[in-house]
């Protein structure tokens, strides 16, 4: 059993890959531990640059078939804000990327089941409910795997790590897999029945002890994100989490929180650090990483599939125009000085959203007040939203940094 290609992980990376390298005529086995995709509590908001990569990819009217959904306009609240005056400087999403109306939402699981669907109506050889043995990389690379019963071996010139954090592939690799300490605790939830807010707009905003997101999905459905130190653990925990983590979305600065609050739980509470990593590098001989698989940036800015989408263009560009044994190094450089970037800026983010008390608080009504005279001052934001190559190199330094947060 041999193929040009073995994606090891069919989510949304390796899926997506396999998609567009078996449209080329390429052989590809994809492999797929489960057997039903389920909600992850992560990866349903995709940002402008993001849906740029994936139009550049050929799979956007896919997405937007399944139930893609588009938010056109951002409101930041805060405790130190008028309500009013936050949403009366709503920010408009489609000048972001060029014929994006904004970014767009999709659940997860039907994200990852239209791009493996994608991938078989492709030509890939796609494989789900397989669990997957030894993988040898080096000069003869192969995949030990086991599906209905049977023990497979398959042989390509190059196995993709596209199953996410855990990657078996980085492993057999022998990357290094270097973490951030955690910043905050980070949970996410889907919202059902929530009536009475737009919903082509989302949030974000800070009071007391709690920082949130928003992003309306349509039809009266909300995913929500909060975040709370990492001292109370167990804030949420229990059968009562979920309706103790909507309560806390009552907030008198964020007026359009009372109608999440009141919706239905829809999903699982899942809680989790916010932290950044990277692979020490995202290639070795014989593989190549996507994704997760290759390190992730910290989940307050929410740019997972964003990332994911730039590492399936770049790496799938390399395989249709280099044979033989492709060279990932330039993708390696692109996706480290990417990382590095969007690192500084999730530590803006974090620093600005996610920390409580007086002094953070002074911090934000500052960091507002001073945006509104000085728009530069926010151009991390513009980076999440456009893609961290569109902004000046200073707005990744420690001296932006201090500006921002203060010394």
């Amino acid at each position: 059993m041999t193929y040009d290609l073995i994606v090891v992980g069919g989510g949304i990376g390796g899926s997506a890959l396999a998609a567009v390298m078996a449209r080329t005529g390429k052989s590809v086995l994809l492999l797929e531990k489960s057997t039903v995709y389920e909600d992850r509590v992560r990866g349903e908001w995709i940002a402008p640059w993001g849906v740029a990569e994936a139009k550049r990819l050929g799979l956007y009217d896919r997405l937007l078939a399944a139930g893609g959904h588009h938010l056109t306009s951002h409101v930041t609240y805060d405790e130190t804000r008028d309500p009013a005056a936050a949403e009366a400087g709503a920010l408009p999403l489609g000048m972001f990327a060029e014929g994006v109306a904004g970014p767009l939402c999709i659940r997860h699981p039907v994200h990852c089941q239209t791009l493996f669907d994608a991938a078989v109506a492709m030509g890939a050889t796609a494989l789900r409910d397989v669990t997957v043995g030894e993988i040898v990389l080096g000069d003869a690379p192969s995949v030990t795997y086991v599906h209905d019963g049977a023990e497979q071996i398959a042989r390509a010139p190059l196995i993709v790590g596209a199953e996410g954090r855990q990657s078996l592939v980085r492993r057999a690799a022998g990357l290094t897999l270097h973490q951030d300490r955690p910043h905050h605790w980070f949970a996410g939830l889907l919202v059902d029945d929530v009536a009475e807010i737009d919903p082509l707009r989302q949030t974000i905003g800070t009071e007391g002890d709690f920082a949130f997101l928003t992003f309306p999905q349509g039809n009266g459905r909300v995913r929500v994100y909060g975040g709370w130190s990492l001292s109370d653990k167990a804030r949420f925990a229990g059968t009562e989490g979920p309706r103790r983590f909507l309560d806390a979305f009552r907030l008198p600065s964020a007026p359009q929180n009372e109608a999440i609050a009141n919706g239905s739980p829809a999903g699982p509470l899942f809680a989790y650090y916010n932290n950044c990593s990277v692979a020490e590098r995202p290639h070795a001989p014989g593989a190549v990483l996507i994704g997760d698989a290759a390190g992730w940036n910290d989940p307050i800015l929410g740019l997972g599939l964003s990332i994911t989408y730039r590492d399936v263009r770049i790496v799938s560009g390399i395989l249709k125009t280099e044979g033989g044994r492709p060279d990932f190094r330039p993708y390696a450089v692109e996706r480290a000085e990417r990382m590095r970037r969007l690192r500084a800026a999730a530590e803006l983010q974090a620093g600005l959203d996610m920390e409580f008390g007086e002094p953070a608080r002074e911090r934000r009504r500052r960091y507002h007040e001073e945006c509104a005279e000085d728009p530069a001052l926010g151009m991390h934001g513009v980076a999440v939203l456009a893609g961290p190559e569109t902004v000046p190199p200073d707005v990744f330094t420690a001296e932006h940094r201090a500006r921002v947060l203060g010394a």
